[in-house]
């Protein structure tokens, strides 16, 4: 029997979960599903990416749209275009069994006369990035006004990218009486500023242990290197393992660039995702990617959001990011549904006190 079944959730659900192998529920999904099956309560949830959130919240939405009412009645906001595909890919997955639910993604960075047409039939769910939702809503396409959840998925990062103007915007919008269900990473002081303006204070929390937020299954090791040297070390990692595919993560485009030109010189079957190329450049990669007929991905962290494939045996960090929940994302892009993997860092002598600050903070341990 699924598992998911014990939480409440219903036999069709269950029966899409188990043609994806998805049998186990996660920490954050077995301390959110029932609450919020059973709750028409906000709620905040505190855990990383790749801790299993997105069905933490999306079964529960499922569970409660009402297929008769053919009018908007959750919106999921994120941060990044990739990030609300991979969510709307899932949620089309987890219904096949089900009555059909319709769920639209509307996103920046393609023109809006193409999103349009799609949102003028019957729509019970739109995941958005939120400066698209607010140029639909003032072009009268979309009516949030009977809209009775609201998603915030990975809220810390929406609000580093600037977007606090437009959640007080969208969230001003809709019903007195709509429920907030919060996820992130982390609370920076902006967002426990949102929190006390929008959310109830007695809002039951969620917080994944941080000692569990990586799998244990992931080897973690570093090599000590000068940045000119960086690309020879990789190029030798790659040659003695050739049978293996993973995602290469930097910090800026113009490293994620730069590397993919001289990876591309040398022979190696690579691709990059970053915000210069068009959305669909991205999707044709990212289809490429998970087909796997190619073997590896450069991205920065932002673009990586959206990046969920199976099988990885790798990751490299060709450079360290900037914030530690980064390191412990892109880390759980490898060993996944049981499996190993590596997480390899390439690191400067003075990094070295990073490399100690996650040992300690994550309970990892890396070897050289």
């Amino acid at each position: 029997m699924n598992q998911f079944s014990g939480l409440g959730i219903s036999n069709k659900l269950c029966k899409a979960l188990d043609e994806l192998n998805i049998k186990q529920p996660t920490e954050i999904q077995e301390q959110a599903i029932p609450y919020l099956l059973e709750n028409n309560l906000d709620f905040i949830g505190q855990a990383q990416t790749g801790t299993g959130k997105t069905l933490a919240f999306a079964l529960p939405l499922l569970e409660k749209i009402e297929i008769n009412k053919k009018y908007i009645q959750a919106v999921i906001l994120v941060p990044t275009r990739e990030l609300g595909m991979q969510i709307s890919k899932q949620i089309f997955k987890c219904t096949k069994f089900s009555e059909k639910i319709f769920v639209e993604t509307v996103y920046g960075g393609k023109n809006v006369d193409t999103q349009i047409p799609r949102l003028l039939r019957p729509t019970h769910i739109i995941v958005a990035t939120p400066g698209r939702l607010i140029e639909l809503v003032d072009k009268k396409i979309i009516d949030l006004s009977r809209v009775n959840t609201v998603v915030l998925d990975e809220a810390d990062e929406m609000l580093s990218l600037g977007f606090k103007k437009d959640l007080n915007q969208i969230l001003s919008w809709t019903l007195s009486n709509r429920k907030i269900w919060m996820f992130s990473a982390t609370f920076p002081p902006n967002l426990n500023d949102l929190v006390k303006k929008y959310i109830s204070s007695n809002t039951y929390k969620v917080k994944v242990d941080p000692n569990t937020k990586l799998n244990r299954g992931i080897q973690h090791r570093y090599f000590m290197c000068s940045d000119s040297e960086k690309l020879e070390y990789l190029v030798y990692f790659l040659q003695n393992n050739k049978n293996t595919r993973g995602i290469i993560f930097c910090r800026t485009k113009e490293t994620v660039k730069q590397l993919e030109q001289q990876m591309q010189n040398r022979g190696f079957d690579v691709d990059a995702i970053h915000g210069d190329k068009l959305q669909k450049e991205r999707t044709k990669i990212m289809r490429a990617f998970k087909s796997k007929k190619l073997k590896y991905v450069i991205a920065t962290d932002l673009m990586a959001r959206g990046i969920d494939v199976d099988d990885l045996e790798f990751v490299i960090h060709y450079e360290l990011p900037d914030r530690i929940d980064y390191y412990t994302h892109r880390s759980g892009r490898t060993a996944r549904a049981g499996k190993e993997g590596i997480s390899l860092a390439l690191i400067k002598e003075a990094e070295l006190k990073t490399i100690k600050y996650y040992e300690k903070n994550l309970g990892i341990k890396f070897s050289i």
